[in-house]
């Protein structure tokens, strides 16, 4: 029921139409009306909330290497999971993850749209994983005064240059992902380096899938105290996904709630992060609905079988 304040302005519903005040205005806006779903629209449904809750936790895991994210990298990283799960072939809409994912759709993710990776730093990499399990990424050539663009004003000739690789392994089955290490490679000032090969000592696990980060931070010293002081901002943030790795062996669909433990997983209890993430909760109640939807189909046509007779014979027959 709607009423009139002391200011003349209306506060709720009248029939179909809500009437509501904002900044000293009055706002009309119509009832949403309730849909009936199909079991399409839920699929759908399901895959992009479990794209969000994937993308979330890659953002987060990635945090030691981005530092600021821009305001548009939630949107980007969502769309680009999406985006990987939903060119899988062979999984079924709905009941599939990033595990079941294309992975090259991830390949040159920038957390930072504000400072590309790759329009920042002029540099040639490569990421590559050994039958054993053991990540390499192969760097070619730079010279940090000509392909490095930095912020205007900075000069390069009294900075610190430093280029950040990060592996992370993550098992979205089992909700967790294991931080596998970060390589640093620190240039003073205006140098050239040669190319070289940087290569992660722990071993992806065969369960897990694995994404490789690299980053640009710039430094300013302090002569006095001989300190660092990080100028990366919001503006100036390179980092960029380079290298994706399929999980060998995934493990198998949860088929209830998962409840992840450290120690469930003997000598890697430091390194085991617990996700929250909401996928496997998802799809687990896709199922549950899709067998409800079933079921209540099932009994519509069996109705639809028995009315006719009994308008007919006035006799239903029912047969087991």
């Amino acid at each position: 029921m709607a009423s009139i304040d002391n200011k003349g302005m209306i506060h709720g519903t009248a029939g179909s139409v809500i009437y509501r005040e904002y900044r000293g205005k009055n706002i009309i806006q119509g009832k949403a009306k309730a849909f009936k779903q199909t079991e399409k629209t839920k699929r759908s449904a399901t895959e992009f909330g479990l794209s969000s809750s994937s993308a979330a936790v890659i953002r987060t895991a990635f945090e030691p290497a981005y530092f600021f994210k821009d305001g548009t990298a939630a949107y980007r990283s969502t769309q680009l999971v999406y985006r990987s799960i939903l060119n899988n072939v062979t999984g079924e809409k709905g009941k599939r993850d990033l595990h079941d994912g294309d992975l090259s759709f991830l390949q040159g993710l920038d957390f930072n749209a504000n400072s590309k990776l790759h329009e920042v730093l002029q540099m040639n990499h490569e990421a590559s994983k050994s039958a054993n399990g053991v990540v390499s990424v192969t760097l070619g050539s730079l010279n940090t005064q000509t392909d490095i663009k930095r912020p205007k004003n900075a000069s390069g000739a009294y900075m610190k240059h430093r280029i950040r690789l990060m592996l992370v392994a993550f098992n979205f089955r089992e909700e967790y992902y294991e931080n596998l290490g970060f390589q640093d490679l620190d240039i003073e000032g205006y140098q050239i380096i040669e190319g070289q090969v940087i290569t992660f000592t722990e071993p992806v696990p065969e369960d897990c899938l694995a994404l490789v980060s690299m980053s640009l931070m710039l430094y300013s010293t302090i002569a006095q105290t001989n300190e660092s002081i990080l100028l990366n901002s919001k503006e100036f943030s390179p980092c960029a996904i380079i290298g994706t790795f399929k999980s060998e062996k995934p493990s198998e669909y949860p088929i209830k709630d998962v409840d992840t433990q450290p120690s469930n997983y003997p000598g890697r209890e430091e390194k085991i992060k617990g996700m929250f993430y909401k996928g496997n909760l998802l799809m687990l109640g896709l199922v549950n609905k899709i067998s409800k939807m079933t079921i209540s189909s099932s009994r519509k046509q069996q109705v639809n079988k028995i009315i006719p007779d009994l308008i007919l014979t006035g006799k239903v027959s029912f047969k087991k």
